[in-house]
């Protein structure tokens, strides 16, 4: 009896001990927060990455995906109770009502597997750069196979003129494209190829965020539609690959975020 004891231990440990893969991924579900917030409901989105027992990733707050706040975030995943807490950080992007101001928000969430598997638990926080208090809520998240801002891009730009060349990305295979600059068609029906389709967008203080969307017209000989987008600003390059279907259009938000001034 004796001999076969550190066998059954092990066996009840692989039982207890819960895995905190289980918490990595994308969670998305609902928040409650006081009436008279920002949006009429609250949507949030949890992209979840966990090492050992450290917790980070990003957080979307939402109404829809033209109206959110994405954060940075850290915390740490409690093996025992199987549980993560989890800190907001700093503001990546956002596009809400001017007279709206972020919170900054502390999640406790507990894992359950039952029922498709949830994260749940309650937020606290505090409104940014002050030291008030926001209305606690209840957050209630599920697992998903897929971010709501899937094929969103977010790029920070300075004051001025950003280019836009759009490439067809490889075999040229006949792909053609619209793209829509804050829902305005600016391109429609053109064929990407060697010679780049341009553009030209100003970035102003007063408008903090530009967004353009590339749509498929059609999928070319190798589907999907792929683009290769070179970006030039006053301070950066940037060159993003971007991926559109009939059903998904694929986007890039620019947000307004000034140089910031060199050091010496």
């Amino acid at each position: 009896m004796l001999k076969h004891a550190p066998l059954l231990l092990l066996t009840l440990l692989l039982f207890v001990v819960p895995k905190a893969q289980e918490l990595g991924g994308i969670w998305k579900g609902t928040m409650t927060q006081a009436p008279g917030g920002c949006f009429p409901e609250y949507h949030l989105e949890l992209q979840i990455k966990i090492v050992g027992e450290k917790v980070t990733g990003v957080c979307y707050h939402y109404s829809d995906t033209r109206n959110y706040v994405k954060k940075a975030f850290e915390g740490v995943y409690h093996p025992r109770t199987k549980s993560i807490t989890v800190h907001e950080q700093a503001i990546l992007a956002f596009h809400i009502p001017e007279d709206c101001t972020p919170c900054v928000k502390t999640y406790d969430l507990w894992y359950a597997p039952n029922n498709g598997e949830t994260l749940s638990g309650d937020w606290t926080g505090r409104v940014l750069n002050t030291g008030a208090a926001c209305q606690p809520g209840h957050i209630t998240l599920s697992r998903q196979v897929e971010s709501a801002f899937e094929g969103i891009q977010e790029i920070g730009v300075d004051t001025g003129n950003i280019r836009l060349d759009f490439y067809d990305n490889g075999e040229i295979d006949d792909d053609s494209i619209s793209v829509l600059v804050n829902n305005k068609t600016v391109l429609s029906h053109e064929k990407l190829g060697l010679k780049p389709l341009t553009l030209n967008i100003r970035m102003e203080p007063t408008k903090e965020i530009q967004e353009v969307v590339m749509k498929a017209e059609n999928l070319g000989s190798i589907p999907p539609n792929t683009a290769l987008l070179i970006v030039t600003t006053s301070f950066a390059r940037y060159k993003l690959f971007l991926k559109s279907t009939t059903q998904r259009s694929a986007s890039v938000r620019f947000f307004y975020e000034p140089e910031k001034p060199k050091t010496f």
